[in-house]
């Protein structure tokens, strides 16, 4: 969807829950672990038993940190929770833990690239905030037998929340955003990503407004669990809107919900503001307080960051921006490529398969490039012949494709195909002089000024050598022979 869609612009802010990778509990020492049995994993803190107390979980703090080192954000060294008041029945202390005026990461930004026609433009998404908070626990309804369950195993368990500025202008900027956000939660390892499961939940503000106007009332599509439901709910939405405006039909905020069967989305409830929640200081926790030398010593625990590594890549091996910021979209393609780069000494050959070929069949086979059956070692032979002209790019294909079935090694496919360039000048000059020979109206007409007739010389030279002659070989003879 275009950034104007029938005369309107769309706005769009994400609000994204990421389940951080601890162990156990924000606030208690029961287990996180996923797919456990209904209410195994809820302790006397999570299902707010009388006298009990919350105690922070210092590895969810340190998440947190990582994450505003990674999206260049402030980490405040004082903030504080707020008690978030309201009712659910999976909310066991009728409010939920979070932080509201104070946040323990603010600001940053997330940067991506996106295609918009024919141009590859670099789009960045400023943050507001991220904060830490708990999660709440989950109905269970059995529609077949009419009744409901609350599973509080969830509750309790640490997330990130992670606010943007209402700063993307269509579906597509919003499912870049999302899965670059996704890429470096799961880079750094403080989230697994798994959106199935619930651990990297997303939620869209959208709205529509004429270019230049105020800012249009927004409705939240809530849980969105994958980036093609994404997609398709924020396109759904964006009519939806332009369709109640067009119609004379005032939007009233709301929180809404997608099915994904229908395509459509549909109000859940009317949307609360900050003042129906009664925001007010949880008298159970203290002040948040991270020193500067906390953050320091993180920081150097941490792994190279995917834009460092992309920064990186730029400087040591030459490549272009968008191809260092593709080969880092998870650790395992950027060890992948650097590895072969390293062996062939070919960087942007190898960025060109691997981003190429190679993502094509992963792609295809809907496998992570841990699974692809050729090697990073087996790569960079194949683009070794290449690079000394053993084989055209042509006959690189034919490799590859043996090399993906796994019927043998580099050489070996070489060989046992035939695939070798004529690389004897004797030899491949008798073939020249012959096609130029069977071909007088070609040479004619290139001499007089016509340069296409010279692909009418090519054609006959690369079948007489049964593809073997190299291309550029052949041009540079065939310009000698015809005096230009």
């Amino acid at each position: 969807m275009s950034k104007l869609v029938q005369g309107y612009e769309v706005v769009i802010g994400f609000e994204t829950h990421a389940q951080l990778s601890t162990t156990s509990k924000i606030f208690s020492r029961a287990a996180t672990a996923f797919g456990a049995e209904a209410n195994t994993q809820a302790c006397a803190v999570d299902m707010a038993l009388p006298g009990t107390l919350p105690v922070m979980n210092i590895g969810a703090v340190e998440r947190a940190i990582e994450f505003g080192l990674a999206i260049n954000a402030h980490i405040a060294e004082r903030s504080i929770f707020a008690r978030k008041n309201y009712f659910y029945p999976d909310l066991p202390k009728g409010y939920q833990i979070s932080q509201f005026e104070i946040p323990v990461v603010q600001g940053g930004e997330v940067s991506f690239f996106l295609e918009e026609g024919q141009a590859t433009v670099r789009k960045t998404v400023r943050l507001e905030r991220a904060h830490l908070e708990e999660d709440a626990g989950k109905s269970l309804h059995e529609d077949f037998i009419g009744q409901s369950g609350i599973d509080l195993n969830r509750a309790g368990t640490p997330l990130l929340e992670i606010v943007t500025q209402p700063d993307m202008r269509s579906s597509e900027e919003a499912v870049a955003y999302a899965k670059e956000l996704h890429k470096i939660v799961t880079w750094i390892g403080i989230c697994d990503g798994n959106m199935q499961e619930g651990s990297f939940r997303c939620d869209a503000n959208v709205s529509v407004r004429k270019p230049g106007g105020e800012l249009g009332t927004r409705r939240e599509i809530k849980n969105l669990n994958s980036f093609k439901f994404m997609q398709q709910a924020i396109d759904y939405e964006v009519r939806w809107q332009i369709d109640q405006i067009e119609d004379g039909i005032a939007i009233q905020q709301a929180t809404v919900l997608f099915d994904p069967d229908t395509g459509e989305t549909r109000a859940m409830r009317t949307k609360e503001d900050a003042a129906d929640y009664r925001y007010f200081p949880d008298p159970d926790l203290p002040p948040l307080v991270i020193g500067r030398d906390w953050v320091e010593r993180v920081k150097g625990e941490m792994a190279e960051l995917p834009r460092v590594m992309a920064e990186r890549f730029v400087k040591d091996y030459a490549l272009p921006e968008y191809d260092a910021t593709q080969l880092t979209q998870s650790k395992a393609v950027a060890a992948y490529f650097e590895a072969t780069a390293k062996a062939c000494g070919q960087a942007k050959l190898a960025s060109n398969w691997i981003m190429g070929e190679v993502s094509r069949r992963l792609n295809a086979g809907e496998m992570a490039i841990e699974q692809a059956p050729v090697s990073a070692a087996q790569l960079a032979a194949l683009i070794g012949r290449i690079s000394d002209n053993t084989i055209s790019n042509n006959a690189a294909r034919q490799v590859f494709e043996g090399l993906w079935n796994k019927e043998g090694e580099v050489d070996a496919l070489i060989e046992a195909k035939g695939l070798k360039q004529m690389n004897d000048t004797g030899e491949l000059e008798k073939i020249i002089d012959e096609v130029l020979a069977a071909n007088p109206k070609n040479v004619e007409e290139f001499k007089a000024g016509n340069a296409k007739a010279l692909n009418g010389l090519v054609g006959p030279i690369m079948k007489a050598s049964k593809g073997k002659a190299n291309p550029g070989q052949v041009n540079a003879l065939l310009m000698k022979k015809l005096g230009s």
